[in-house]
This record gives structure tokens, C-alpha cells and sequence, in this order.
């Protein structure tokens, strides 16, 4: 293979270094200190190369080689560098650490694609830190506006506003991280799978045929504190009863489509949480997927409707804010085919799957022509420290996506 089996292994564990929880998994949100870190190992790396290295306004990481032909646009591979909390060294890094490897694979056997070819690193794709998912890629295909970045805060009340000018980005020109239809030739992300099929299957790679749209919501719950011991059970406008209702009823609502929904409460807060007092507040986050857009809706209206049954049976009031929302999308036919092609070329076993998890590609995929390539995870493993890929099979994956890009690179007029 072309490719560099020690040299890819040195990179995944070089930016494991960069980790705000050690021996816990790896904690790296954005636009902090272990993002720093990572960011300037990448610059080092992508700075020893004859490539552009740059950074766009929303605060992603860019290393561009220029095509023979200036004027065509470029072919984009890249995933995110931002974790989960006390997740794994594999996830969205494998991706990152692939269209490195590409660029160095093409410097040193002297590859001039006519299209230039772009190596991406994003931030902020898990909502680790913000709540705020696929927030590069939402402001390179869709666009943000500075309102969002003003309003979406961590735990410690910093908007990604304030987080990207501490940072030395400037979120006034968030705008300009938006590229048009026509500006990318096409984007191309290698991710872990997080499932277990590949490893079940034992089949080396596989080629993303779709991937499930995602509907992440915030419920807010008031009621009233009281005191615990003194005040009547007839009396009480407790926001965690409410919640509780609500909260038992969403896996039904899910499994009843019967056709893969899921829908995942995540997070969960009780305010003011104390033993003696009757929760005054309660706050929670559903996270709904599946391949159909209209399950998706489904299932929110039938948590809306029970909210506002139950709420109004407790006397409670509850709020819905919108944190992301994303289509189900179908990957490129065209750089299927050719994945596909370069696959059976290559001698590498693939399957066509759908993925169950939302990857900057969902995004991308919306406005570009996009493909995803999977490589296996072990025992199905992800956003946990014992996430693992075995480095053969990223290895696998990542001469997949050269060769790809080799091929794409062409231009139709040649």
C-alpha cells in the first residue's frame, strides 16, 4: 500500500495527547486549550508540506494542494477533531488523520491532480461543548448566523461567540465560512463505524449508502419548589412528575414506526435538586434518527402532544428549543461507484451500509457531492474510552479514499 501504516498510527496517537480527561477516554472539546493543541500538531504536520494552510471563520482547520488546473474546485476529505466527553481516539480523528495522509501520499509519489484537494479538520460536530452538533459543516453548506453563536452556551454560560473570540476567530464573519453549490468538486469523510456489523461480517471496509436525518430538542419543565415534607401531593406542581411521564412514554413512540426510529434522552437536569425540595425545574434533551423524515416528525409531535397533556394535568409549563435539525440524505451515487470501483481494484472487501449515527457528511452531502467511508470498530464500540480500530483496518480505509481521490481528481474535460 502507499499509504503509512507507522506514520498514521503516530498521528491517531499524537492528537490523543490532547485530552482533557487522561486514562478517563479522551475529552477534547472546542475551542479550548486540547484544541489548541491539537489544531497547531495538524498545522505542524500540514506546515512540513507544500499545502495552504488556513483557517475559515468558523473556526475549521484547512490544508489545500493545488491542482494543475486553478480554476476547477476542490476535492475535500476530512472529518472533526472535537470529542465527546470521555470518548474514544478513533472518532471523527481517523478522518482527519486520512486526508493528512493523502496530501503527504500525494506529495511523495509526486501526484498533481487536476483538481486541488483539500484536507479538513472541524470543530464542534459532536456538540460536546455547545449542544450545538455539525456546527462547521452547518456553517460551510447551510450557513449560521451570528444570533446562534450569541445564544448557544456550555455549562459555564460561554456562548460560541465569546468561546471564538477568546479563541482569535472573529464570529461577526461567521458568514464567510459558507461555500456555495459548485465549490466543492466533492467530500469525501472516512469514519469509524461505531457499530459491530463490519467486525461481525468480518468485511474490511464499508461504503456509506445513506445516512439517517437527526432531530436534537431541549425540554424545559417549570412547576413550582416546595417544601418536600409540608406541602400536599394535591398540591404540588412538580416538574419532575411531569417529566417522568413525558420521558416513559418516548421509547414507545420510537419503536412503534417499526422501521428503525430511535429517540434517546441524553441529558437530564433537576433544579434546584435538593432531597427536601419539590423540583421546581427540570430540563432534558431528546435526540430523535431515522431514515424516515416523517417518523421523525411523528415522534415529536407525539412528545409535544404528551407534554402538553401532562403539563397542563400538573400544572407545569414546558418550553422546546430547536438545537439541531438535519434530513435524512442519501450519499453521491457517482462516488459510491467509484469508492466501490476502487475497492474491488484495490482487493478490499466492502458492504453498502446506512449509518445510523449523524456525521459532518449528512451535512456536506446536502449542498455537495459527498461520499463516507467506514472502517470497523471493535465489538461495535464508540464514544467510550474503549473505542477502537484496529490501525490495518484504518490503514485499509484511508488507501481507499487516496486512490478515490486520485480518480475524482480527473477532470471530465481530460
Amino acid at each position: 500500500m502507499l499509504t503509512d501504516l507507522p506514520r498514521i498510527r503516530k498521528d491517531i496517537e499524537n492528537l490523543a495527547r490532547f485530552n482533557a480527561t487522561p486514562g478517563k477516554g479522551l475529552t477534547r472539546f472546542s475551542l479550548t486549550s486540547e484544541d489548541r493543541g491539537a489544531r497547531n500538531y495538524l498545522k505542524d504536520q500540514l506546515g512540513q508540506l507544500d499545502v495552504k494552510v488556513y483557517e475559515d471563520a468558523a473556526g475549521s482547520l484547512f490544508g489545500r494542494r493545488d491542482g494543475a488546473d486553478p480554476s476547477l474546485p476542490p476535492i475535500m476529505v476530512g472529518s472533526h477533531f472535537d470529542s465527546v466527553k470521555n470518548g474514544g481516539n478513533f472518532d471523527g480523528q481517523a478522518g482527519v488523520v486520512t486526508g493528512l495522509e493523502i496530501l503527504r501520499c500525494l506529495e511523495e509519489n509526486n501526484i498533481r491532480t487536476d483538481h486541488p484537494v483539500e484536507m479538513a479538520a472541524m470543530i464542534e460536530e459532536e456538540g460536546g461543548r455547545f449542544k450545538s452538533g455539525l456546527l462547521a459543516s452547518r456553517a460551510m453548506a447551510l450557513g449560521l448566523s451570528l444570533d446562534e453563536l450569541e445564544q448557544r452556551r456550555d455549562e459555564d454560560g460561554i456562548s460560541i461567540a465569546e468561546a471564538m473570540r477568546s479563541f482569535g476567530f472573529d464570529p461577526s464573519r461567521i458568514g464567510e465560512a459558507r461555500r456555495n453549490p459548485g465549490q466543492l468538486r466533492a467530500f469525501i469523510e472516512l469514519h469509524i463505524e461505531q457499530g459491530p456489523l463490519l467486525e461481525k461480517m468480518n468485511t474490511e471496509l464499508g461504503i456509506v449508502s445513506s445516512i439517517v436525518g437527526t432531530d436534537l430538542m431541549r425540554v424545559n419543565i417549570k412547576g413550582r419548589p416546595d417544601h418536600a415534607g409540608t406541602t400536599p401531593m394535591d398540591l404540588r406542581r412538580d416538574a419532575l412528575q411531569t417529566a417522568a411521564a413525558v420521558i416513559s412514554m418516548i421509547p414507545s413512540f420510537a419503536m412503534e414506526k417499526r422501521d428503525g426510529t430511535v429517540a434517546t434522552v441524553g441529558t437530564f437536569t433537576v433544579r434546584p435538586g435538593a432531597p427536601n425540595i419539590v423540583p421546581g425545574e427540570v430540563e432534558f434533551t431528546v435526540d430523535t434518527r431515522s431514515h424516515n423524515a416523517s417518523s421523525i416528525s411523528m415522534v415529536k409531535k407525539q412528545i409535544t402532544d404528551n407534554l402538553e397533556k401532562t403539563s397542563r394535568a400538573d400544572g407545569t409549563t414546558f418550553q422546546l428549543d430547536q438545537l439541531l435539525k438535519v434530513d435524512p440524505v442519501a450519499m453521491d451515487k457517482g462516488i459510491r461507484q467509484e469508492l466501490q470501483d476502487q475497492a474491488e481494484a484495490l482487493g478490499f472487501s466492502w458492504q453498502a451500509m446506512s449509518s445510523g449515527a449523524g456525521h459532518d457528511a449528512m451535512v456536506m452531502a446536502s449542498v455537495f457531492p459527498s461520499g463516507m467511508v467506514f472502517v470497523p470498530s471493535k465489538e461495535g464500540r464508540s464514544h467510550c474510552p474503549e473505542e477502537w480500530t484496529d490501525y490495518a483496518d484504518l490503514q485499509k480505509g484511508i488507501e481507499l479514499v487516496y486512490h478515490t481521490v486520485i480518480s475524482l481528481g480527473v477532470s471530465s474535460d481530460q
